[in-house]
């Protein structure tokens, strides 16, 4: 059985194995590897690594960091299928999906080739007689990036790139149910010039994420995960003085009002809802639907998803199995709570025939109708490929229903009417809002996050917020005196 290590100071770590879990494909339901677990003395040895590197790579010039960045940048791009299949293989999202998530993490890195524009300071001269004033953007040294296991590579490219481009060194620790992306990278960035110790994988579970919430030399967190996870990760980082910025989970809503267009709306409906067995937390779970179109709308909607096919993510098929059978009986069991509970289930994927492996973590896509939001699939975030459709008269009804939900991460109105889209835009209380657009996901330029119960912290990721958020800024004044106006003066000092 193959040993999936840390990667620390450079290359895979080779002490004793101790704690491990177990790797899964889930399009078999075969475990393919084991992967060690930290325990405190691995963090405290990870750690201390990343320590060491962190003073070197902060000195290290911004052209000698940017030169890294491009290389890393030129690795990634000319493998991205390699790295996707490897997320296939482990997390079991269709293969088109895995490249897709490459390429979105790509365009982070992209954007942080040109972190030397946004890491400039200021600069004032003569603010008082004599006295110039600037300002600089200092890295915090070691820092911690804690990832999901929906987005092995893409979550851990919202931060790794900008965090080593500002010149700090990082302590990645992936989800232990797909843990061989993270290990893949780290040997790019170390073939693209990374100095060792500057990146280091960290496989764990609780134990290792406590190791970076408590320990002294880590000074940042980076987190993405569910709501009570990410409120723990918030709440024990802060009380150990860490900058820590967690996203949580989501709920997000799509309102679909009686002038759109059906068919685009029923499309979107489906990618969304459906795309990586609906394991992002930017997925549409929840169609709020004005009822003098909500009949046809859903008509439309479960026509298309008679044509899909669920299946192994390597054989073409529209949509792969969940992560773990753990996950697939949790999803499955919000579909009898949805069923128990009154809604009505206008397609079951609890039976579906997959084009796999009979022992795979199979759930087919599940769609119901009039859905209220007293019930628990309306009000729990099921993390899988079950879309609700919850009808309201319109669109006052329906903007209250997503302004009233706890989660405010991303969110979708289909319309043809300007005006209504840019009330709804103004309005909605949500971090992430398209227009026509089902998951606005915003380009690497801008920042991620939600509002609410979706974020604990100030700092969204990537873009300028990412760029604040890892590193400090110091203000110095400067006074060179002319000899000639020396001299001993006790009095009050004041601005001449």
């Amino acid at each position: 059985m193959e040993r999936i290590s840390h990667w620390i100071n450079g290359d895979e770590w080779s002490g004793p194995a101790g704690r491990t879990a177990p790797v899964h494909d889930p399009a078999t339901g075969r475990q393919t590897a084991d992967v060690l677990l930290a325990d405190a003395g691995v963090v405290d040895e990870a750690v201390a690594s990343a320590v060491k590197a962190a003073d070197g790579w902060h000195r290290a010039s911004l052209t000698q960091r940017t030169r890294v960045l491009f290389s890393f940048r030129q690795i990634l791009d000319a493998r991205k299928e390699e790295l996707a299949a490897v997320i296939t293989a482990e997390h079991g999202k269709v293969l088109s999906d895995a490249v897709g998530e490459v390429t979105r993490g790509l365009e982070v890195v992209e954007f942080a080739c040109g972190i030397p524009h946004l890491l400039k300071g200021g600069h004032s001269e003569g603010v008082s007689t004599g006295v110039d004033v600037h300002s600089v953007r200092q890295p915090l040294g070691v820092v911690a990036v804690i990832s999901p296991f929906n987005f092995p590579a893409m979550v851990p490219l919202w931060f790794v790139p900008v965090a080593i481009g500002a010149g700090n060194a990082v302590v990645l620790k992936p989800s232990e149910k797909d843990p061989s992306a993270a290990n893949l990278m780290a040997a790019w960035w170390k073939e693209a010039g990374l100095p060792d110790g500057v990146l280091t994988v960290l496989h764990g579970d609780k134990e290792a994420v406590d190791g970076l919430l408590t320990h002294p030399d880590v000074k940042a967190v980076s987190f993405v995960g569910s709501t009570p996870i990410a409120r723990y990760v918030y709440e024990t980082g802060t009380a150990h003085g860490k900058r820590v910025q967690a996203l949580g989970g989501a709920k997000n809503h799509m309102l679909v009002l009686p002038d759109a267009d059906l068919d685009l709306a029923a499309d979107a409906a489906v990618n969304a809802g459906f795309g990586s067995a609906g394991e992002r937390c930017m997925a549409i779970s929840a169609l709020v639907a004005v009822e003098s179109v909500a009949d046809e709308l859903v008509a439309k909607i479960a026509e298309r998803m008679a044509g899909l096919s669920t299946g192994d993510g390597r054989r073409g098929c529209d949509m792969g199995p969940l992560v773990t059978a753990q996950h697939r009986d949790k999803v499955r069991g919000h579909v009898d709570a949805g069923v128990t509970e009154g809604a009505d289930l206008v397609v079951d994927g609890r039976d579906v025939v997959p084009e796999g492996d009979a022992h795979g973590y199979w759930l087919g896509p599940t769609l119901f109708d009039r859905v209220t939001p007293e019930m628990s699939i309306y009000r729990e975030e099921i993390f899988g490929p079950v879309l609700s459709v919850v009808r309201v008269p319109g669109y006052e009804e329906g903007l209250r229903l997503i302004n009233d939900n706890p989660y405010g991460n991303g969110t979708a109105i289909f319309t043809n009417d300007g005006g209504a889209a840019r009330r709804f835009e103004y309005e909605v209380e949500v971090g992430m809002v398209g227009i026509n657009v089902p998951i606005p996901v915003p380009m690497a330029y801008y920042s991620f996050g939600g509002w609410k119960s979706s974020l604990f912290g100030d700092s969204h990721a990537h873009g300028a917020e990412g760029v604040h958020f890892f590193t400090r800024g110091k203000v110095v004044t400067t006074r060179w005196l002319d000899p000639s106006h020396g001299g001993i003066n006790l009095g009050f000092p004041t601005h001449g």
